[in-house]
């Protein structure tokens, strides 16, 4: 068959697709128009980190001004310092935050009592449905220097009370940590969906072999996993220059600052409160940039490995 006459096949293939399963299309239109209008659309107004943008004359109007913004931004005396702060909030996350979820996973695969496994299960997704500012309320009730449970402990043994807010060097340990008890329980239930989907066959069949639990554990219940956790590393390096602004926006103050600036806070500081649109939005594009090569550069690793996104 030549190439011409593949094209009108090709052509002709859409249309059939749709009339021969309009429902599954149907389905799936919702998501696309919500990319669409919410996700895709907007990249319109992308262009004012490469303008001068001025409310007055609109995003069309405004004057090009090329690389400006970005080499502001690269000369700004903050940048290094926002750069190390991002990086080492994000890098911090994937060595302790990330590995969390599959240790719990594994070890509540293991709880053979199925009430105590769901007492623990509940107890561990509840934090998750807690919105950050409560959750930074209740870090800081803990960590408070004067009433803080934390404190009264150090005091019990004869220490001096800790202000942990306030502390640079510890901002990043609690920030992380906290993360941890919020999200821990939460992340877990994929990787307990993917345990349970595992063919009981094989673990009897190492039984028999005379595998003790922790070999089980390791040489059939971890391989499964791997796939999964792989795909979620990767989506975790997506984003890896966005740490949460709300979370640290919450937990900032002036004493922590030099620990807790990072690109988003610096981003809504510039853009909304210093009303320099098109500067942040050129922070941010060079934000993304960095994720998205971050991510195809992940992905094509991983996939030496026989798992990744495409």
């Amino acid at each position: 068959m030549t190439a011409s006459s593949e094209r009108p096949a090709a052509r002709t293939l859409l249309p059939r697709s749709i009339r021969k399963n309009w429902d599954l299309y149907l389905l799936v239109l919702p998501v696309v128009v919500y990319f669409l209008l919410l996700k895709y659309l907007p990249m319109y107004g992308i262009q004012i980190a490469f303008k001068d943008f001025s409310a007055a004359k609109g995003i069309w109007g405004s004057p090009w001004v090329g690389f400006k913004h970005f080499e502001r931004f690269f000369d700004n005396y903050q940048f290094w310092t926002l750069i190390r702060n991002t990086l080492e909030i994000s890098i911090y996350q994937i060595l302790v935050a990330f590995p969390m979820p599959i240790l719990f996973a594994l070890l509540v695969n293991e709880v053979r009592g199925k009430w105590f496994k769901k007492s623990v299960q509940a107890v561990a997704f509840m934090p998750h449905f807690l919105s950050t500012v409560v959750l930074v309320g209740i870090v800081m009730a803990f960590l408070s220097p004067s009433t803080g449970l934390v404190n009264q402990a150090i005091r019990l043994f004869g220490g001096e009370p800790v202000y942990f807010m306030t502390e640079p060097q510890l901002f990043k340990s609690i920030y992380v940590f906290s993360d941890v008890w919020q999200n821990m329980g939460f992340s877990s239930v994929l990787y307990i969906a993917v345990l349970a989907g595992i063919d009981k066959s094989l673990y009897e069949a190492a039984m028999i072999d005379g595998a003790s639990k922790f070999r089980r554990l390791l040489h059939i219940a971890v391989p499964c996993l791997i796939p999964t956790a792989i795909v979620m590393l990767i989506f975790q390096f997506g984003s890896i220059m966005d740490v949460g602004f709300e979370k640290i926006f919450l937990m900032q103050n002036d004493l922590n600052r030099s620990s807790s600036s990072v690109i988003s806070t610096y981003v809504y500081e510039i853009g909304l409160l210093g009303s320099q649109f098109s500067f942040s939005a050129a922070v941010g594009l060079f934000n993304s940039v960095i994720n998205f090569g971050l991510i195809v550069a992940v992905n094509r690793i991983a996939r030496k490995s026989g798992t990744s996104l495409w």
